[in-house]
């Protein structure tokens, strides 16, 4: 099997698994998201699923979300029971970096704000020993971002202003109207310190990692499909 099917396998699972009818669910972004959200427009078309609202994380989702059915709410009508999202990479630990698809601020306001957590969907490539194996996005301001690079920097890693793939010559611009740094550090072995470091910066409005929101990671690969449950403090 592909990785993309992979993907399908995992989204369908944690679909299948967690989303019950009366539900209001966090819709994440990216290519497994996608997935995910498909196949809960599949089960409320059917009548398998009822009730179902769907609080989307981008533009993207909301338009994939009123094509396949599912009524849409946001934050000032209801607080998801849970949330359903893609990742970039994972750890044993549940510690996530996310965003490299441009919605992490987003994706991180409706995970946070979800009752039950966020569920993970991947393909086993994502899983990693530590985190840092590619770039750290983090979500800044336009204006000054040239100095906020610079700020970023001093952390330990080479910042890079990342680029709108349809128009190379000008900043990917997020749905909230904010540019985004990808980051490449050597390694991340303290990630809950670097969030809190990021963070300090002026006009670093939110970075991908997402540490201690995750609930559950469903990883779909060549020896089946598996749960890494988040260990409870």
């Amino acid at each position: 099997m592909s990785n993309d099917e992979f993907k399908r396998e995992a989204a369908n699972a944690a679909v299948e698994r967690y989303v019950e009818s009366g539900m209001a669910v966090g819709l994440g972004t990216g290519t497994t998201a996608t997935l995910a959200v498909r196949r809960i427009g599949e089960l409320i078309a059917s009548g398998d699923l009822r009730d179902v609202s769907g609080v989307p994380t981008s533009a993207r989702t909301m338009a994939l979300a009123n094509e396949v059915g599912i009524p849409l709410a946001t934050l000032s009508d209801t607080r998801p029971h849970l949330t359903i999202d893609g990742t970039d990479e994972v750890a044993p630990d549940l510690a996530l970096i996310k965003g490299r698809g441009g919605a992490l601020l987003r994706e991180k306001i409706v995970a946070s704000s979800s009752e039950e957590g966020l569920i993970v969907v991947a393909d086993s490539t994502k899983v990693v020993d530590s985190l840092g194996v590619g770039p750290l996005p983090v979500e800044i301001d336009s204006f000054g971002w040239q100095a906020t690079l610079e700020a970023l920097a001093s952390l330990g890693c080479e910042p890079e202003l990342r680029m709108d793939q349809a128009d190379p010559d000008h900043p990917f611009v997020t749905d909230g109207g904010h540019y985004t740094a990808d980051c490449k550090f050597d390694s991340i072995s303290d990630p809950a310190s670097l969030e809190i470091e990021i963070k300090r910066i002026p006009g670093a409005l939110e970075c991908g990692l997402f540490i201690s929101i995750a609930r559950t990671a469903i990883i779909a690969g060549e020896s089946g499909t598996r749960s890494i449950e988040a260990v409870l403090r």
